[in-house]
C-alpha cells in the first residue's frame, strides 16, 4: 500500500483553497476534512494483510478438509487491481488545456498592444471640440466621405447609415 500510496499525486490544498470562490468556501472545507479522514483511514491500514493461522483453525473446526478447501480456495482467489485507463486521457486534456491557454495568452498580449496603440492614438489627439473635419478624417479614416463615388449628400450609401 505505501508503494503505492506514494505514486498518487499529493494535492496542494493552500493553492486549492486560493482559487476557491467565498460562496463555496464551506463546500471545500467539507471536501478537505473528508480527504483527510479517507487519507488519514487508508494510512492506518497495514501494508499486506494479516496473515491466517490455518493451523489453528484445523485444530478448531470439526470437519475434516473443509480447512484445506478454504484454504486452497484462498490462495487461488486473486483480486484483480484496476487498470488505470483515465490518466493517459487526463494528460492529453491538460497538454490540450495548456496548449490552448499559452495560444489564448499569446493572442491575449497582441490585442492588449492593439489596445494600449488605440488608448495612445486617443490620448494625444486633439480635442474633439477643436478638430476641424479634416482632423477628424485623419485621426478616423472610416469617418471620410467619398464625394467621388457619392457626389450627392450623405455621401454614402444609404445601407451604410
Amino acid at each position: 500500500m505505501a508503494g503505492r500510496r506514494a505514486a498518487l499525486k499529493a494535492i496542494d490544498w493552500l493553492a486549492f483553497a486560493e482559487r476557491i470562490p467565498p460562496n463555496q468556501r464551506g463546500m471545500f472545507n467539507s471536501l478537505k476534512t473528508r480527504s483527510d479522514a479517507i487519507s488519514a483511514k487508508l494510512a492506518s491500514l497495514p501494508e499486506a494483510p494479516a496473515a491466517i493461522d490455518w493451523a489453528y483453525y484445523r485444530g478448531v473446526v470439526a470437519k475434516p478438509g473443509m480447512v484445506d478447501e478454504f484454504e486452497k480456495k484462498f490462495s487461488a482467489l486473486k483480486v484483480p487491481e484496476p487498470v488505470d485507463t483515465q490518466t493517459s486521457a487526463i494528460s492529453a486534456q491538460e497538454a490540450e488545456a495548456n496548449k490552448n491557454a499559452v495560444a489564448y495568452v499569446e493572442a491575449s498580449k497582441a490585442r492588449i498592444a492593439n489596445y494600449e496603440k488605440e488608448l495612445q492614438k486617443f490620448k494625444n489627439m486633439i480635442p474633439f471640440d477643436q478638430m476641424t473635419i479634416e482632423d477628424l478624417n485623419a485621426t478616423f479614416p472610416e469617418t471620410t466621405l467619398d464625394k467621388a463615388k457619392h457626389p450627392y449628400w450623405p455621401h454614402k450609401p444609404i445601407a451604410e447609415l
